[in-house]
């Protein structure tokens, strides 16, 4: 298991953006599963939609991507690098994810070329499937 302090070693994102909570099992390189609590605190939930919570999927896809660095990286010095975006492929959205909620993410890599890599990430509520996508991101250096 991988703690939240460990989390923010191996990645830069920050509160209000951090995406992962716990890292449950991982296979550097290869898997993870990984937890996001979903409080009804969360500052999206101010505006997505007042009245009516849902949890935007573009940041459930972000979750996958975080935990898609989280596995490339875990275990490897690479301070200096961090995971940008080159792609979102056979993105679909099954479930509502509201407050209360404990969304499961699963990111198995499935190529890692140089700096590119693709992932397929599942994230589940309570078994229930809330969405899926194939992701690609690439390692640059940190400004």
């Amino acid at each position: 298991m991988i703690d939240n302090k460990e989390i923010r070693e191996v990645i830069p994102h920050r509160y209000p953006f951090l995406m992962i909570d716990k890292v449950l099992e991982i296979e550097d390189g290869k898997k993870a599963v990984g937890i996001k609590n979903v409080s009804a605190n969360e500052p999206f939930f101010q505006g997505h939609f007042p009245g009516n919570p849902i949890m935007p999927g573009v940041l459930i896809v972000e979750a996958m991507a975080q935990l898609g660095g989280i596995t490339v990286m875990h275990g490897k010095d690479n301070n200096n690098m961090i995971g940008l975006f080159t792609g979102i492929n056979k993105c679909k959205f099954k479930r509502v994810v509201g407050p209360g909620d404990q969304l499961k993410i699963e990111v198995e890599i499935i190529s890692s070329k140089l700096n590119l890599i693709k992932a397929k990430g599942v994230a589940t509520v309570d078994g229930d499937l809330a969405a899926e996508a194939e992701i690609s991101f690439m390692l640059v250096e940190k400004n």
